[in-house]
């Protein structure tokens, strides 16, 4: 397959990915197979055994030690990337906080899958969203060539904050489908995307260390440094993405509004859900009512003054999550809720657990929920629909 800037060619999410990567020019790949990713690293190894991928692939016997393989060879000063899913970042869990902690940008592509117990293989946004609190930037993506651009943008923040990055894709509904995605040249990448040369790395010639034990005032202010580089990340998120359109036309944002004019309700979601979701609030402003889309592209850090700017003044915020936290319910609803906390004049914030597990959340359900809950009063918790 050749590269197409010019000329669309059909890929699924799993293989955008794995052109992204490809793209990006890591010099180290550790890799585990998991469904539903295993078709990432499946193409990076047909890359790697035509001449196409100059990176090492390193197999190892768990996620665990994938983690572990990726933190010293970013630390050596080098790109890398991976990709998991599901039980595989939650494998990874103890190690994702070590990768942030210690400054690497490693980017990585994390399919969403139900979590066990019980076993599914379905899309759910649990597994990366209960990763929120490790220090990872987490982007989400509705499409394969979301996927493939976002994941070259996470490079250039990642890199300029020293920051690990992890880009989200649903399962199936992004990973295995099958979409017209346009490739850019490899001339286009290394224009957009420069060698990665961190100021710090490990060299014997030059010794430095890492890991070692800290005082309290130490680690105190070591977190102090991670917060205010996340701080950098949206506006850095923002620059990265319209450099991207001016190399090929395509902008995603950080935040999205669609069809938010003289809107009084606004859908508010993440990832493949938006599609459908577009589709519901085009069928409702066809039938007079007055609904919006506000799709949140960078989850982590969340943005949250370009989040307050795109709700100020609208009466009903209904949030779709495609995940659980038992005892709360909807993450993205209580991360909003809080988000627009002393908002003059902030929006009823209903949360709905929508498409949980993998079920699926067509246009007319979408369009049953927003007219059931609009006007109505809020309840701290999320509701559960089907």
């Amino acid at each position: 397959m050749n590269s197409a800037e010019d000329k669309p060619v059909l890929l699924t999410g799993n293989h955008a990915v794995a052109w992204a990567a490809r793209l990006a020019r890591p010099k180290v790949a550790p890799v585990y197979p998991i469904t539903p990713q295993t078709p990432v690293l499946e193409l990076l190894t047909e890359f790697q055994a035509a001449g196409e991928f100059d990176a090492e692939i390193i197999t190892v016997e768990s996620e665990h030690s994938v983690m572990s393989a990726c933190i010293p060879a970013s630390l050596a000063g080098v790109r890398v990337f991976t990709a998991t899913a599901s039980q595989g970042l939650l494998l990874m869990h103890e190690l994702l906080h070590y990768a942030a902690g210690a400054r690497a940008p490693i980017v990585m592509a994390n399919v969403n899958r139900t979590v066990a117990s019980p076993w599914a293989f379905w899309p759910d946004q649990t597994d990366s969203l209960a990763q929120r609190d490790t220090g990872w930037i987490q982007y989400y993506v509705e499409t394969a060539q979301e996927a493939l651009d976002t994941v070259l943008q996470a490079y250039r923040v990642a890199e300029q904050v020293l920051l690990p990055a992890m880009v989200n894709l649903d399962a199936f509904y992004v990973s295995h489908a099958l979409e017209p995605v346009r490739v850019p040249s490899q001339a286009t990448v290394d224009a957009y995307l420069p060698p990665f040369q961190p100021l710090h790395r490990l060299d014997t010639a030059h010794v430095e260390s890492w890991g070692n034990v800290v005082s309290q005032d130490m680690f105190y202010r070591h977190r102090q440094a991670t917060e205010e580089a996340m701080a950098r990340v949206p506006g850095l998120a923002a620059d990265a993405d319209r450099e991207w359109a001016g190399h090929t036309q395509r902008s995603w944002g950080v935040v999205e509004r669609y069809r938010c004019e003289g809107a009084a309700t606004v859908i508010v979601t993440l990832g493949s859900m938006c599609g459908t979701a577009r589709d519901a609030v085009d069928a409702m402003r066809a039938a007079g009512q007055a609904v919006g889309l506000v799709k949140l592209r960078l989850f982590r850090p969340l943005p949250v003054a370009a989040l307050r700017a795109a709700l100020a003044g609208v009466a009903d915020v209904v949030v779709l999550d495609r995940n659980h936290s038992p005892g709360i319910g909807g993450v993205l609803h209580q991360e909003l809720r809080a988000a627009l906390y002393g908002l003059p004049q902030a929006p009823r914030i209903h949360g709905l657990l929508a498409g949980v597990g993998g079920v699926n959340v067509p246009v007319d359900k979408i369009r049953d929920f927003v007219q059931g809950v609009v006007g109505t009063p809020t309840v701290p918790e999320s509701l559960w629909v089907r």
